[in-house]
């Protein structure tokens, strides 16, 4: 059995949290959590070939990019850049992080979530702009933790990018 360190990186309050505990627990909770420093979860992945556990840290959410703990990076081997598609700057953020954390410890595997797709008419992240990342090469999943929609599959993706 395979063990990955993923890391959760995004801004505060763009449902870090909320989209672990929809994947590990399958639950959503309206009570708004704010992680301080890190919180660690473990979920196994079953893919065709081989069973994955993901060690999920899910790190505190940063909108001052200079705090960042690089710290906590260490050792992981694939991230989960999380953005809230209501607030088009949490995706500058996102995007920042995984520069940091690759300039520091190297490419790795990443899938990137844009999170509250249950609030689509109030976005603005522009599908143009997910489509020219997509385009790049990006793992985009358009995810609500509210729902799980796409909960599941990004998780899975990343754990088949991160066992090969």
């Amino acid at each position: 059995m395979l063990q990955k360190k993923i890391c959760m990186l995004g801004g505060f309050a763009v449902g870090k949290t909320s989209l672990v505990r929809r994947f590990v627990q399958s639950i959503f909770s309206e009570t708004y959590l704010t992680t301080v420093g890190v919180k660690i979860d473990k979920k196994s992945v079953v893919l065709s070939d081989k069973t994955v556990d993901l060690i999920l840290w899910d790190l505190a959410g940063e909108d001052d990019i200079g705090s960042f703990r690089l710290s906590y990076v260490r050792g992981a081997t694939g991230l989960v850049l999380v953005a809230d598609g209501t607030r088009a700057a949490t995706l500058t953020v996102a995007l920042t992080l995984r520069e940091r954390t690759e300039a520091e410890f190297g490419a790795m595997p990443f899938v990137l979530l844009l999170n509250k797709s249950d609030l689509a008419d109030q976005w603005t992240i522009s599908d143009d702009a997910i489509n020219e990342m997509r385009q790049s090469g990006y793992q985009i999943y358009l995810t609500s933790a509210l729902s799980g929609e796409s909960v599941d599959d990004a998780f899975i993706q990343l754990a088949s990018l991160v066992s090969k």
